[in-house]
């Protein structure tokens, strides 16, 4: 498995991935996941196998410690350090899940967090989902403001060992 920063010929699996794992409440529209392609690639990765995207990872960098609402509709320019990489979306193909790429990814985007000096990542789940964060290093945070999709969240946080 390669992980590796989008690109924008990328852009059309993603929309499909994304279409395949989250409600139409819930997932991202293909336009806004294009402009994040093209506003946040430093904070937007990819897991290849095989010369296929097996998922991706993305989330702007932005100076609060929880993810807003807003974020799933507006993409804003990435500051260069600090802040929080909030993930707007962890998705993987049907065709390789059970296969550790979100924990991939996620160790990717721990790695790149630290390398840009971010405070750390924080995302917002379901709650059948806390464990799995819980397990890759993620403190439950307790329910969310989030209304997304019209659903219950809960803040997850994993803070850069290194700030």
């Amino acid at each position: 498995m390669e992980i590796r920063h989008v690109d924008i010929a990328d852009w059309h699996t993603i929309s499909a991935i994304e279409s395949q794992n989250f409600s139409v409440e819930e997932a991202t529209r293909p336009e806004v996941i294009k402009e994040r392609i093209e506003r946040i690639s430093d904070t937007f990765l990819v897991a290849v196998i095989n010369d296929e995207i097996a998922g991706y990872i993305e989330g702007p960098a932005v100076p609060q410690r929880y993810l807003t609402d807003d974020l799933f509709h507006k993409v804003r320019e990435n500051s260069k350090t600090g802040g929080f990489i909030v993930v707007t979306s962890l998705s993987v193909s049907k065709k390789y899940q059970e296969q550790g790429v979100g924990t991939a990814l996620i160790a990717a985007l721990k790695d790149l967090s630290v390398a840009q000096n971010r405070q750390g990542i924080s995302l917002t789940c379901h709650d059948y989902l806390i464990s799995y964060y819980e397990k890759n290093g993620f403190i439950d945070e307790g329910e969310s403001e989030s209304e997304h999709g019209g659903a219950l969240w809960y803040n997850m946080v994993w803070e850069n060992p290194r700030k």
